[in-house]
Parts: C-alpha cells; structure tokens; sequence
C-alpha cells in the first residue's frame, strides 16, 4: 500500500469524479469562506477514547468486538487514502497515544505522505496530549506532563505545534485547562461540548456560546482563550447527518437519478434547515459542524463521499455556504471579524446532562486507581530527577513507560473511575509495569550516588537498594530484617522538594528493641508503634492479591523517626540493634462509655485535640501558638445510591443520593490512644468495616486521619457512598472554595452559579465539587483547610462543615455508556471482598488570611512525599562513601513560595525545567510576591551554556508563542492589550536568574556544559 499511496500523491486531484446520471460528475469541494453568507464549517473527526469499554490496544488493534466494534488503526489507515483523494478534503486527529502506535509500523514512504498532508493543514493534529485527559481528577502536573508527551512528539516529527485545545467529551471544564493547558501551551482556542443543561439553555437564548474564557484571577488577560461549546451538548453531527459504515440512522446522499430513492434537494433541505437552527444561537455567520463521533472513519471514504455531494450541492442551491474546515480556520475566522466576546470566568463545574444527573460521583469513583495514580505521579516527578543525577541511560533502564502509562491514565475515562473494571485493570498494570522499571532507576542512581562523588560514570554500584511500593499498608519485605542477629538496615530517604524538609518516616519492622542513627553515627529519638490487627489482616490480603503469593506474618511494629533532609538531595539513617534502645513505646490506655467520662487530650506540641471521654469523638482543636481554639466534630456518613427504575441511578458518573444515613458504631468500641515523642495516634474502629486512625505530631500543627473503609456492605442491596464530614462552629454562609487541578482556589456558593440563575433539583449532588488539593471554609476570624492525597468529590452542604466522599460501591449502571455498575471486588484464591479503600486527608484551622501558607507548602509535600529506598548491612558495615546529599548549592534552596515541577533530562542530553509559583495574587501577605531563582546554585558543579524559555509544553519557544497568539476583544473592556505585568522579567543572562511572578509557570530547555564535573 506504501508504494500505491506514495505514487498517488503525486496525481492528487483537486476534486473527485463519480457516475451520476451515467456519466461521470464532478463534485466542487474547493469552496472557501463567502462573506456575507452562512458559512457551514465540517469539521471531520473521530473521537477515539484510549481505554474505556476496551483498553487501549484492543481499541487500537480491534480486538475484543464484543464489546464495542472499534479498531483505530482502521481509522488511520482509511483515512490517508480518503485524504489522498482530494486536497481540499480535511481531517483532524487528537489522541497521540493511539496516533504515535501507528505511527511506528508506517514505512518511510507512508510518513512522508502523512508529513505532507500535515505541512498542507489536510491533516491537522489538535490538543495533541497523549489523550483528552479529564479536567476534573487530574492534577495540574500531570496535564502538564501528559500533553508535552505528545507536543514534543508532534514537534519533532512534524515540525508544528497544535494550535487548538479540543477536550470534546471530559464531563465539565476546569479554570486550569482554559489559561494553563489552553493559553499557556500556545493554543488560539479551546472547544469542548460538555456543560450543565441549564447554562447552556442560558447561552443559547443569548448567543453566548462561543466566549472569551478568562481562568486566573492572578494572571488576567493574559490568561484569556477563545473558547465554544458546541451547540447541541455533544460533538456528533447534527441529526441525519452521519455517514459511518453500516450506519442506518441517516440517509446517504443519492444522487443518481437513473437509481430509486434520489434525495438531493431532500438532503439539501434538511442541511439547511439544521444550519439555520444552529446559526440562531450563534454570534456571525460562521458555525461549526463535528462531523464524527466515537471511534468513527473505520472507512472513512463513507464519510468523505457524502460531505463531498453536501458541499457540492449545498454550495449550488445557494442558501448557505458548506466548506471543509478546521478547528483552526474556523478560529481564525472568528478572530478576523473583530468583534468584542462575552467573558467568562472561573469553571463549568459540576456539570449535569438533565434534572437530578449531575455528574459529580466520578469525582471520588474508584479511589484506589485515583490513589495509584497520584502516588505514581510523584514518584515519576522524583525518579526523573534521580535519572537526571546519574545520567539517563539510553540503552535502559529509564522513567519512559511510566511516563507513558501515567499519561494514559489521565484520559478522561481513567482516573476518572468511569471505565469498565477490566480496563481499570489494565490502567493500573501498566502503572504497575511502568513504576517497576522506574525503580530499577532510582535504585541504580541511589547504588551509584551514595558510592561516589563522580556518580555519573556509575554503572554497577555494589550497593542494591530496595523500595516498598505497598508500605502503606505495611508491607515491605526489605525491612523485615532480623537486626537482633547483626544486620543493620540502612534507609535512604530522599526529598524531591526544593527546600530542606524535615518530617516523620514511618517504617514497619519485626524487631522492637532498636535504634536509628543519623550518618554522623549520633542516635536519634525514634518510637514504636504497634500494628494493629485490622492492619495486619489487611496487609495480609492485599499483599497476596498484588504479589499473588500467600505472606507471612511479618513487622509487627512501626518504627518512627524524624529525617531532615536537604532540598534535591537524600540522607541516610541506620536502624540497629540495641539493649538499651532509644526507642520509647508509647504507653496506651482505653477509654470508652461511661466508665470514663474525662476527656482525652491528644498532642505534645502547640497543637492539642481534645476527644469527649464518652463517646471516644473529637471535641476541640487547640493551638496555642496562634491562639486558635475552635469546636471539632468529625463523623462519618452515607449516602445511598439510587436504584435503576427511578429516573437517575447513582453510578460511575452521576451521584444522585437517596437518602442519608449517619454511620454509628455497632457496639461501644474502646478508643485506643498511643502517646510517643514524636507524635500522638487515636485508633478507632467506627464499625467493622471502617478503621480511623488520627495522628497529630509533636512539630507539626496539622491533623493527619488515615481511614480505611471497605469493603462496604451491600447485603441490604443498597448501594452506598462513603463521606466524612468535618462540623466546627465557622459561620462561611454558604461559602466554600475548593482548588482547580490542584492549582487556583475557586470560590463555590452553595446553590448558586455566577452565570445563571439555578434551579435546585439536587442540593447535595449538585453543590459537589472536584478536589485534587484541599477545600477550605472561613468567616471573619478562621479558616478551616482539609487537604487531600488523590482526587475526592466534596463539599460544604452545611455552614461550617467541609465533607468529603471517601468511597462508593453501587449496584446499577448510571446510563451513561459503560454498563457497569461500580461495584469493585478484589478476589485473592476463592475469596473475594468489596474493595478496601485506605488514604489520608489532613485538617487545620488557622487564623483569617494564614491559611494558605500551610495549604500550599504542605500540599506539596503530599504530592512529592519522601521516596524510601532500603538496603541490609553486615555487622561490620559502618557507612556510605556519601551519606548524605544535596544537588543544590549547600547554602540554597528555593523560596518558600516556588516548587520545581519538572527536572528532566531529555533524549538529546538537554535538561527539561519547570518552574512554578505556588501562590495566587493577593493570597499571602509574605508570599504572593515575586520570587528569584538563581540557577547557578540550583545546579552547583555545572555550567550553562545555553537556557531556552519554552511555552509551557516545551514545544516551542515561549517570545515565539506570545509573538503568534491571537489577542481578542472582550465586551466592554476598552482595549485588548494583554497585560503582562504579573509575569518574570528576561533570565538574568550574567546571574542566571529567573523571577516568578504570582501563579506563574516557567519552562526551561538547559544545555549544560558536559565536560564539566556531573553531580
């Protein structure tokens, strides 16, 4: 085919010849923009979803039909032959997971084709991310790294950089995808289809569906994109007009009068008459047709052979004119008519499809993937560093496949927990392929690092280095040392973060007569805990079913200390036997009923949490260094789902709740207090099925809960979902604020939306929220913060209560496509159980305006924890050659308000550098300022040669994407000039200095001097 395609390129036509009225007819596609005219833009697509009903291969290869007839690589294949047939035909393609699998099996002859067409905009290659990724579960560095993957991609093949943002099918929109992955990366334009059935009725009546989308507060205009949702609330053609092979649902055009059913002016009609309903809600006389949906063009000469006789027809009666177009040639039409746009501002969240279906449950849906995938994201930020410090071994090892499987994961049918269970299955092996190879970096890199000083020349390091990716639940095989026979367990612990860090690591061992010793040798304060048996019973289990080996008992004990640790670097902590051991064990007493009525005091350092001594609740939270003292309440709640047969069921997507229902304990349980040193714990089982434990550290003013809930019961058929609610006497009237992708904090107000007046037919489902960060309350005088460790749903349905929903196990399908219900069971041998869900979230009341100091140094501390790597020593072992580390400077680390994103070392040597300033304009009295980096002491023993601002995919040089972006008129705004004094001046070309201005993201390409001496 390669050879037939490379020959016929050279005799494209410029229109295509067909018998009609047995002679050969030439259909005119060359028609462009007619001013004065109805323009009617086709705009040919496929929506290709990488991995939902099937994963991602079967998609790509066209297995498991069964399912879903859908095999993308009949889409691309039938595609450049259709194009090849008329150079005014035009195509549009997205997803680069599936299109750069393709890719890779083209011969040179074919890629020099599909090259061709790409330079001539026939084939036009949008968004351009490894997938569509969702904008309500994922995090803002994820989108980042997910969409440069495939824009350096698309760069380097291609030469070009995708120009428009087309998130078609994500279930609401986010401020961060309008100004962060739309204006930030470069794009003119951002389309989407999805928003709430009431605000599109709004923006219909008043022609406002096409705007000027202003997502940050902080960086104004500046952060303004031309944006449109698509008329009818989806990306399909409008009604009679689709063309699939084998498609029954509308009429092919005929128009061979010798044959039965000709139909030209019956087609031209209805084309008509659905181009002047569209135009009637649609500001100039250009609009859009999405002509494809999902998984469509398998022959794609169907689709191209009817919009051939459209636009030729069409084009002929005169009334509107028909064209091939892009989402580019339709922007720039937009934008050469000068007109001023309606503005918009913050989100199009939560979104609802009709009355009592708002799509908010997939917020929280399969928190166990969202869980791994935020773990996983982390770890890749921290290993690709580690990669960077060694030196990136082409020949592999290397961070690629977990990269690649973290970029899928972000489809919007991923972490969104909306996919049918065994494609989350394979979402999660390839997470789990991706993270093994990763370690086996990090590993190499710690053997290497703590050997010598000259690492980069490190290839194999004497010294095996082991993680424990399941040590949340305790098991980790590489600390069940037995160190009373002489061993000695060496424990790295590395900080990705660029400041020094200070914080308690937690470790399960089987010994509890032990010491911990810093590098220097000096015996540091440690202690023990306990594992407790529902720990203990989960450990069990869940090792099994992710090792698929039977585990023994194992540590019977966590042993805790606290590691401080240089920014970008690693210390180094050794665990020994000893008799007289600095370990203290914390004394535990019970209390419970009405035996004791005392309260409990919990906290050693200026945080205190006081527990009502009869029931075993929280009362008050204390702080006295700022002089905080508020009412705490804390329970947990469910909400049952409702049941197919009603209008809505609850399901993967849609939360429709039925009924609430207090969680109580199922007997009086004891409430278990552990008082170390280091930190406090309250353990408390609330019923059989759901475990709490609270700590609060002694140097710490923050509340951490670890829950672990399942698996929940459903014997009642009663599907149900899983909140924790937060109750203090905080009057926010209504008002709450949750963070968009873990960036800005957006302001909610409970059943209220900016842009329409709303009518309530769901007063929890429809006040829910996505939170990747944290949701805070506040009235005059306190804020109370929760912040998050994976993507949760949440809310504050009452003044003063934040709820967040922890988990869900349903019975129906909600109707939305994957016909499933979401009801995940794990099975290990013959035994199988609903889905146990353990995680963390964290809570802190500060005084007015202090808040957000905690909120964001903290966040990112959750994001980027500290990565544990382990090694067992002989007796006569005494320390490593490099003990402890730090990339940075000895004197430096970076602002308090500035946190490095990326650190990378790409394919051709050069260093990928992202930059970011944590904190919006106006949200911090000391910290929403400017802050300096200076380059030369974040990279101490190397030399610059040469550093290139980028735009914020790396796909272009950022003065040549500001230069190129199309600047639009907004109504009643007297002019369109960008303001662009909240960014960084120039790098320093002398000092080497970059400045971050409030909410800004720098990207750098570094060339280093290699000659010089590595890390």
């Amino acid at each position: 085919m390669a050879g037939f395609v490379g020959v016929f390129l050279t005799v494209v036509l410029t229109v295509v010849s067909v018998l009609v009225e047995g002679n050969y007819m030439v259909y005119d596609t060359a028609q462009g923009v007619v001013p004065g005219k109805l323009n009617v833009h086709l705009v040919p697509h496929t929506h290709d979803d990488v991995g939902w009903l099937k994963t991602v291969d079967q998609y790509y290869v066209g297995s498991n039909n069964s399912i879903q007839v859908a095999c993308v690589q009949n889409v691309l294949d039938s595609l450049i032959t259709a194009l090849l047939a008329d150079k005014n035909r035009k195509f549009i393609y997205v997803e680069q997971a599936f299109f750069q699998r393709w890719w890779r099996r083209q011969s040179e002859a074919t890629k020099k084709t599909v090259q061709i067409l790409v330079s001539t905009g026939q084939l036009e290659l949008i968004n351009g991310g490894m997938c569509m990724h969702d904008e309500a579960a994922t995090h803002y560095i994820d989108m980042i790294d997910q969409t440069t993957l495939g824009h350096r991609y698309i760069k380097q093949q291609f030469n070009v950089t995708p120009r428009i943002g087309w998130q078609i099918d994500p279930f609401g929109h986010s401020a961060v995808q309008a100004y962060l992955l739309g204006a930030e990366v470069g794009f003119d334009a951002l389309f989407f289809a999805r928003i709430d059935y009431q605000d599109r009725a709004k923006r219909r009546d008043e022609k406002k569906l096409e705007f000027i989308w202003q997502g940050s507060k902080t960086q104004g205009s500046s952060s303004q994109i031309f944006a449109g949702a698509f008329y009818a609330g989806n990306y399909e053609p409008p009604t009679g007009f689709y063309y699939e092979i084998n498609d029954e649902s509308s009429p092919v055009v005929q128009d061979d009068i010798n044959l039965f059913d000709y139909n030209v002016q019956e087609r031209v009609d209805a084309f008509v008459a659905a181009a002047l309903s569209q135009a009637n809600v649609t500001r100039s006389n250009h609009i859009m047709w999405t002509m494809g949906t999902d998984f469509k063009y398998q022959y794609a000469e169907t689709w191209f052979r009817n919009m051939d006789k459209l636009i030729h027809y069409v084009n002929q009666d005169g009334r509107v004119n028909a064209l091939y177009s892009t989402p580019s040639i339709y922007t720039d039409t937009k934008h050469a008519l000068n007109e001023a746009w309606p503005l918009k501002s913050d989100d199009f969240f939560p979104y609802a499809d009709r009355i009592n279906a708002y799509w908010t449950g997939y917020f929280t849906s399969r928190p166990a993937i969202k869980g791994y995938v935020r773990t996983m994201s982390g770890y890749y930020l921290a290993a690709r560093q580690l990669e960077l410090f060694k030196g990136r071994n082409k020949s592999g090892p290397t961070t690629e496949s977990l990269a690649d499987a973290l970029a899928i994961a972000q489809h919007h049918d991923a972490v969104t927990g909306t996919e049918k269970q065994h494609v989350a299955n394979d979402y999660a092996k390839r997470l789990s392929i991706g993270y093994k190879e990763s370690e086996d970096v990090v590993a190499a890199a710690f053997g290497c690092m703590t050997q010598s000083s000259s690492f980069s020349e490190c290839k194999n390091p004497p010294t095996k280095f082991t993680q424990c990716p399941l040590l949340n639940i305790s098991y980790c095989p590489a600390t069940e040392v037995d160190i009373s026979q002489g061993k000695k367990l060496a424990v790295l612990v590395y900080n990705s973060l660029g400041w020094k860090r200070t914080s308690v690591v937690r470790i399960p061992v089987i010994n509890e007569n032990v010491t911990v010793s810093d590098s220097t040798g000096k015996v540091i304060l440690s202690q023990i805990i306990p594992i407790v048996n529902a720990s203990i019973a989960n450990k069990k289990f869940y090792a099994t079913a992710y090792t698929g080996e039977s585990t023994s008992a194992g540590p019977m004990y966590w042993l805790a200390f606290t590691a401080e640790v240089p920014p970008l670097g690693f210390s180094t902590y050794v665990i020994s036997s000893g008799k007289d051991s600095a370990s203290i064990r914390p004394r535990s007493y019970t209390c419970g009923g009405a035996q004791n009525s005392s309260a409990v005091e919990i906290g050693s350092g200026n945080l205190k949490l006081i527990y009502s001594g009869n029931d075993g609740t929280p009362t008050q939270y204390i702080n006295s260094r700022s002089s905080v003292n508020m009412s705490l309440e804390q329970s947990y709640t469910y909400y049952a789902g409702e049941a197919a047969g009603t209008d809505q069921a609850s399901g993967a997507y849609v939360f429709r709740p039925n009924g609430t229902s207090e969680i109580q304990p199922e007997e009086k349980i004891p409430l278990r207090v552990f008082k170390g040193p280091l930190y406090d714990e309250v353990h408390q089982m609330i019923n059989s099925w759901i475990y709490q434990i609270t700590r609060v550290y002694k140097e710490k003013e923050h509340v951490e809960v670890e829950f672990t809930v399942g698996p929940i019961p459903i014997n009642d058929k009663v599907g149900k979902e899983i909140v924790t609610q937060i109750k203090s006497n905080i009057g926010n009237n209504k008002t709450f604020y949750t963070d968009s992708n873990g960036r800005d904090f957006l302001e909610r107000i409970r059943d209220y939306r900016a842009d329409w007046d709303l009518e309530v037919n769901q007063p929890i489902a429809g006040n829910y929220y996505p939170i990747n960060l944290g949701i805070y309350i506040k009235d005059k005088n306190t804020e109370l913060s929760v912040l998050v460790d994976r993507s949760v749903g949440g809310s504050s349905i009452t003044d003063g209560e934040v709820e967040i929903m922890l988990h869900r196990r349903l019975l129906y399908d909600d109707g939305r496509g994957v016909d499933e219900s979401l009801n995940e069971t794990v099975c290990v041998l013959d035994t199988c159980s609903g889905l146990t869900v353990q995680g963390k979230y964290y809570l802190r009341f500060d005084p007015l305006g202090e808040g957000s100091k905690w909120r964001r140094s903290f966040g990112q501390e959750i994001y980027s924890p500290f990565l544990l790597a382990f090694t067992e020593q002989d007796d006569t072992w005494t320390n490593f050659a490099i003990p402890s580390f730090s990339a940075m400077d000895s004197s430096y680390s970076l602002p308090d308000n500035v946190a490095i994103l990326t650190l990378q070392e790409l394919e051709d040597g050069t260093v990928l550098l992202r930059l970011a300033h944590l904190y919006e304009d106006g949200e911090d009295n000391d910290l929403s300022v400017m802050a300096t980096v200076e380059l030369k002491k974040v990279f101490r023993n190397k030399k610059i040669n040469k550093i290139k601002e980028m735009s914020l995919s790396a796909n272009q040089e950022r003065e040549e994407m500001v230069r190129k972006r199309l600047s639009w008129k907004v109504e009643g705004s007297k002019t369109n000039k960008q303001d662009n004094d909240l960014r960084g001046g120039p790098v320093n070309p002398v000092k080497l200095t970059v400045e971050l201005a409030p909410m800004e993201i720098r990207t750098f390409i570094i060339d280093f001097n290699s000659k010089l001496v590595q890390y």
